[in-house]
């Protein structure tokens, strides 16, 4: 399929549950570490990730919004390679435990005990400028 849309790509991305965020540090390294997408995929141009608000990344965002995420698709049964797919945009940092709710799934109580109550939570809002994909012979950028 030649000429991915943005839903093409959703639909992709709702069978990855593991990204690499990817952040510059105060001495311009990247750090990259893997975030789950919570199964949030309803793709618009937003990707949404919970995080606890003491972390290298959230110091990292707050000094330099700009991030890239990388998704990659497992190969087919016939080891066919899956499909790529790297986001660059803009994060901001969510505090709103009224937005938590309309992201939250049972499953993150495994990292976060208390749910939406949990002391320190937040939410990272990724809004993509671009996107690009790899699939085969077939590859493409996306501008949101």
């Amino acid at each position: 399929m030649a000429g991915k849309s943005l839903a093409d790509l959703s639909e992709k991305m709702r069978k990855i549950d593991f990204c690499m965020m990817s952040t510059k540090t105060s001495s311009g390294a990247i750090a990259n570490r893997p975030m789950s997408n919570n199964g949030d995929t309803e793709y618009d141009g937003d990707s949404y990730f919970f995080s606890y608000d003491n972390t290298s990344k959230i110091t990292d965002i707050d000094r330099d919004p700009c991030v890239t995420l990388a998704f990659c698709e497992a190969p087919s049964i016939l080891g066919r390679p899956g499909m790529f797919i790297s986001i660059e945009g803009k994060a901001s940092l969510v505090r709103d435990r009224g937005i938590f709710a309309d992201h939250w799934v049972k499953d993150l109580e495994r990292w976060f005990p208390q749910g939406v109550e949990t002391p320190g939570l937040l939410l990272i809002k990724v809004h993509a400028d671009r996107l690009k994909y790899w699939d085969g012979e077939d590859n493409g950028v996306i501008e949101a």
